[in-house]
């Protein structure tokens, strides 16, 4: 009896755990598998098929141009290595995509600029690829060339398209082509690993990097303005205006040679040593580079290279920008995909170059150019207004770029918020590491302009500066090179405008200036003591450097006055510029100093906009706002962890242009409150200069 009743009891388990597993098994299934983006933010879940929908297209684009999977998308985005003109072991081999073209010749220096036959390409059978074979005799290094290309009903010279040389006559201003063979160049630094725990980013722009009225020079940067950057803390510079560009003015973003390093800075080769110098001593170099759009130009560009004007662009409705007076991008011929992630691929290949700042994102993913357009809720991301091809475009680019080099850094220029922008490919995103935080100078600007000092929030601050996607890191930044340009002003000139020309002798006590420098340190460092990614500041504006940037050109009588940079004004001991470039070379140190600072957690402790103070805690920091623009406060209690708080930096410091006001070897321990104490937190009392920043390090 009782074996029987074990065997039974031993039964019903049985039945009973299988009926557990089919029930689990049931529920399993009923459970919905959501894509990452959607499982991150459920918010999203509605346009789950839409951010499905494109990363399928992605997937089906990638297994299109990888055959399968049978080669990587680095092996097809070889294009610059065929391509273009080459040396050879038996000669010179040059090749183009021109499809619409019915002859090509290469003109040139080494045959007085005349159509010969020797020099005439042939189309590659069954193919719109040109090829020309030539001994080694026939050009030489230097040399100066075209292509004189024939198409139905015309003919035109024009610059090869892959060109890695490109150089403008001084006398006639004219672009061509130049054979270019040199030495290779030897790495000194064959392998870097960037920096990014944070990123603090330098933006530069090589040819007005120098005091002097001219076009500066890669050798000119490396020896002049690379040292500043390695002294005040920055782990990487990102360079703008390196792809060949016709009109200096363009500030670099009218490209017209895409794989051709500007010539008026110098030699690819001294690029390289600038990049290679810059690695030795721990910086990551990050190219501006520019496939948004392209400059109209037909002789230099590519905007009718063999009689098609369609051949690398939209065609119809949707090929000029129309704000931009530039060409669109036709992301959906595998061809132009072909061009654009070559090029990535040249860039970090030939020159080394750790990523890329993508210019102009928000201008390729909405057919409208994301203009006039408001981005209010997430529908106005899945609404059927999308460049698809741009979006696959840009995914392709980013999964290619960390195939060639997994550290390599990517950066989108993006306003509209688009979700998954920098988020990972598996979860459904476009594969960014970072996405820019346009809407923090816009904050900056706004309040400046429309508020009183009496009227900012500390609240309002806190939530511009921390509002963003969880699952996307964000380059921070009060002012890049666009609040720089004539037509706007940067943060510094809008504090203290004309003052500036007459009152920064430190010897001068103007309020307007006080005012000005104080709260360009304020605005500085909640900025960078708040980011969840990167940090960048423009070149000279950490110092405040005080004039626009007006490229030459014919309503300035082609002047280069404006288009430098003044270092002798930080250098000046007599003048008050060098307190902001000393308070600036010591907050990013501060931030070095703690590895992952980025990744700490932004614990707000204290905002209280009536007394216009705010605090809060990264780590073991905490950062103490006071921006009331007439009241100082005495034994200001703030809620914060138990413990002792010493200093670490205020912005009222003499070395600062402060007032010294603050006696910073006075330890602070935290009052008890027995309301607070079981949380483990008391008040800790300050003293609080009016329009002070201080920061404490705190110790249980």
């Amino acid at each position: 009896m009782a074996t029987e009743k074990k065997t039974t009891a031993k039964k019903a388990a049985t039945k009973k755990a299988t009926a557990k597993k089919t029930v689990a098994k049931k529920a399993a299934k009923a459970v919905v598998k959501h894509i990452g983006l959607v499982k991150n933010d459920p918010y999203l879940a509605d346009y789950e098929d839409a951010i499905k929908g494109r990363h399928e297209h992605a997937l089906w684009k990638l297994g299109q141009l990888t055959n399968n999977g049978k080669q990587t998308l680095s092996d097809f985005a070889n294009g610059y290595e065929y391509f273009g003109l080459h040396k050879t072991a038996r000669g010179w081999v040059f090749r183009e995509w021109a499809p619409n073209a019915k002859d090509i010749y290469l003109i040139g220096d080494f045959n007085n600029w005349q159509e010969t036959e020797k020099y005439r390409a042939k189309r590659i059978k069954n193919t719109g690829n040109w090829e020309l074979k030539l001994p080694e005799k026939a050009m030489k290094h230097g040399d100066l060339f075209k292509m004189k290309v024939h198409w139905e009903g015309g003919e035109g010279e024009r610059i090869p398209a892959w060109a890695q040389r490109v150089v403008q006559d001084d006398q006639t201003k004219i672009f061509s082509a130049q054979v270019w063979n040199p030495e290779p160049y030897k790495w000194k630094k064959k392998t870097f690993r960037p920096n990014v725990a944070p990123l603090l980013i330098y933006e530069c722009h090589i040819g007005m990097a120098q005091d002097a009225e001219k076009v500066g020079t890669y050798t000119e940067f490396k020896e002049n303005v690379l040292p500043r950057i390695i002294k005040d803390g920055y782990n990487c510079i990102q360079i703008m205006a390196i792809q060949e560009h016709p009109y200096y003015g363009s500030f670099g973003y009218h490209v017209s040679s895409f794989f051709a390093a500007s010539s008026r800075f110098g030699t690819p080769e001294e690029l390289k040593d600038l990049i290679d110098t810059a690695h030795q001593n721990g910086i990551a170099v990050i190219m501006d580079i520019v496939h948004s759009h392209a400059v109209k130009n037909e002789v230099e560009g590519l905007g009718n290279l063999a009689g098609d004007p369609n051949q690398y662009f939209y065609p119809g409705d949707r090929h000029e920008h129309p704000a931009w007076d530039s060409l669109c991008f036709d992301y959906g011929k595998d061809e132009v995909i072909h061009f654009l992630l070559s090029n990535c691929k040249y860039w970090l290949n030939e020159f080394h170059f750790d990523g890329f700042r993508f210019d102009g994102v928000t201008s390729m993913l909405y057919y409208s150019h994301g203009l006039g357009e408001a981005f209010c809720n997430y529908g106005d991301y899945f609404n059927g207004h999308e460049d698809d091809n741009a979006i696959c475009y840009l995914t392709l680019a980013n999964l290619l770029i960390h195939e060639v080099n997994p550290k390599a850094i990517t950066i989108a220029e993006e306003v509209s918020g688009m979700p998954g922008l920098a988020s990972t490919f598996k979860d459904g995103g476009y594969g960014f590491d970072y996405r820019m935080a346009m809407n923090i100078p816009d904050y900056w600007i706004k309040i400046i302009k429309e508020q009183r000092d009496e009227d900012w929030k500390p609240s309002s601050i806190f939530w511009e500066l921390t509002n963003r996607r969880a699952d996307e890191h964000n380059i921070s930044y009060c002012e890049s090179h666009d609040q720089a340009l004539v037509g706007d002003k940067t943060i510094i000139f809008r504090l203290i405008d004309s003052d500036m020309y007459w009152h920064m002798m430190v010897d001068d006590h103007n309020m307007n200036v006080d005012r000005g420098i104080a709260l360009h340190k304020m605005i500085r460092l909640v900025t960078l003591a708040t980011i969840n990614g990167g940090y960048l500041n423009f070149m000279g504006n950490e110092f405040g450097h005080p004039e626009w940037i007006d490229f030459p050109r014919e309503g300035n009588g082609w002047s280069y006055k404006y288009a430098r940079r003044q270092w002798s004004l930080v250098d000046r001991e007599d003048l008050k510029y060098k307190f902001l470039g000393k308070f600036d070379e010591d907050i990013i140190h501060l931030v070095r100093s703690k590895r992952n600072f980025q990744a700490t957690p932004v614990e707000k402790l204290w905002d209280k906009d009536d007394d216009q103070v705010l605090a809060f805690k990264r780590g073991d920091l905490v950062f103490v706002f006071n921006f009331n623009p007439s009241k100082s406060f005495s034994d200001y209690g703030i809620l914060a962890p138990e413990g002792c708080y010493s200093h670490v930096l205020n912005s009222d410091q003499d070395i600062y242009g402060g007032y010294n006001n603050i006696d910073t070897t006075v330890k602070h321990l935290t009052i008890s409150d027995p309301l607070y104490q079981p949380h483990g937190i008391g008040w800790l009392k300050l003293y609080l200069p009016a329009r002070s920043v201080q920061v404490l390090r705190y110790k249980k």
